[in-house]
């Protein structure tokens, strides 16, 4: 017997969504399928929260930092990362959530939801033609940077605990890589 998963489109997704369908549960749209989201713990909350403070504080009012916010991307996914560094397009975000091209960097903070945030999350994004994308690994507390696209997936992929990372869109920026991963060190 095979299964059978019924695909959304996002129009179909922000209906439900509209129509109150969706709102007793946590999701979000990946390839189509909606998808329950973790919960967040604790070390979730408090490092991402962090993290983005360290970023706006970093980047200045040039960008948006958001958080947990949606972004829509042409694959029918409307994930919500943790943190998206963001064009600042003011009331543009009345209209529609982040698209691709309005996006810097994305960042999600992972416990229990690492091998979607690694594998499936890392696809839907570099599908999409985000640049950049960082998993911080919360148990073992290190990052990991995406990037190069090729052939629909992130070509290169390196690890980090300490030191610096220049994010491709703010090569002049350094980001303390402690900061993002929030190590108790």
């Amino acid at each position: 017997m095979s299964v059978i998963v019924a695909k959304w489109t996002i129009d179909e997704y922000h209906r439900m969504i509209n129509a109150g369908i969706l709102s007793d549960h946590k999701v979000e749209l990946l390839n189509g399928e909606i998808v329950e989201m973790s919960p967040e713990g604790e070390p979730h909350a408090y490092c991402s929260y962090e993290a983005a403070e360290y970023l706006m504080d970093l980047l200045g009012k040039s960008v948006a930092v958001r958080q947990a916010k949606p972004i829509t991307l042409p694959n029918n996914s409307e994930p919500e990362p943790d943190i998206a560094v963001v064009q600042r397009l003011g009331d543009e975000y009345r209209k529609h959530h982040p698209y691709p091209e309005n996006i810097f960097l994305l960042i999600e903070y992972a416990n229990s939801s690492l091998e979607k945030d690694l594998e499936i999350k890392s696809k839907i994004y570099a599908q999409a033609g985000i640049l950049e994308y960082w998993v911080v690994n919360l148990k073992k507390q290190y990052l990991v940077i995406f990037r190069e696209i090729l052939d629909g997936e992130y070509a290169t992929k390196k690890t980090l605990t300490t030191g610096t990372i220049q994010p491709l869109a703010f090569p002049d920026i350094d980001v303390a890589v402690e900061k993002i991963i929030n190590s108790q060190k």
